[in-house]
């Protein structure tokens, strides 16, 4: 077989495996694995404020000075929103094209709350975090910025209440995008069990409870003066 054969199976099944529900589930529930991780990660990192500003200043230093592995990271997060956003739309489409003329009445029975503001909680998601990282990378938000000095920036920004107040339904919507994407995440890739899917819709829900109140604690000690 000629490279050239190859090639054009490999193509091949790359484009049934995209063009097949089951594939953009896949899609979704890799990507989606990777940025609950990163997640995770990121507000491991924001509770080092509660360390003091020594602390808190040498953390975001130190992920300066690896820009190699910053910017690696930030090409794998960015892939992995691009492809989650992609396979997001072209489930929606496919929904729609199954059932072009909408219910007169719909009664949602075995939808949850979370699982029916996914497609318009992530776009709102996607927004607060452009406003995000404008804000707390290069000062656009409208407080006072220095490059060097992360923690006055997080206080500086979170001392201004509606910013504060905004962070917290940003991180209320994200968690509702966690609880639903995390359980359903299994599904997407096979794994569901009468026994053990409930276990894994509660530690999903365990999961975005304590990302939530993990998130939302550093604007609250802000502006309750607890950090200062």
């Amino acid at each position: 077989m000629s490279a050239a054969s190859a090639a054009a199976i490999k193509d091949s099944r790359l484009s049934r495996f995209w063009n097949a529900t089951n594939g953009k589930k896949a899609v979704m529930a890799v990507t989606g694995l990777i940025l609950v991780g990163f997640v995770i990660g990121h507000m491991a990192g924001n509770l080092q404020i509660f360390l003091g500003p020594e602390k808190f200043n040498a953390y975001a230093a130190a992920l300066k000075a690896l820009p190699a592995l910053l910017w690696g990271a930030r090409a794998v997060l960015l892939l992995s929103v691009t492809l989650h956003i992609w396979a997001a739309i072209a489930l929606w489409q496919l929904k729609n094209d199954a059932r072009p003329q909408n219910y007169v009445k719909r009664k949602p029975i075995a939808s949850s709350y979370a699982s029916r503001t996914m497609y318009w909680s992530g776009p709102i998601l996607a927004l607060f975090i452009f406003y995000h990282l404008l804000h707390f990378t290069i000062g656009a938000g409208g407080t006072a910025f220095d490059p060097v000095d992360v923690y006055s920036n997080v206080i500086a920004g979170f001392r201004v209440w509606f910013l504060s107040v905004f962070y917290m339904v940003a991180m209320g919507l994200l968690c509702l995008h966690l609880y639903h994407g995390i359980w359903s995440m299994f599904q997407s890739l096979g794994f569901q069990h009468p026994r053990y899917t409930p276990v894994l819709q509660k530690a999903a829900q365990a999961i975005a409870v304590v990302v939530f109140l993990g998130f939302v604690s550093v604007p609250v000690a802000v502006l309750a003066g607890w950090v200062s």
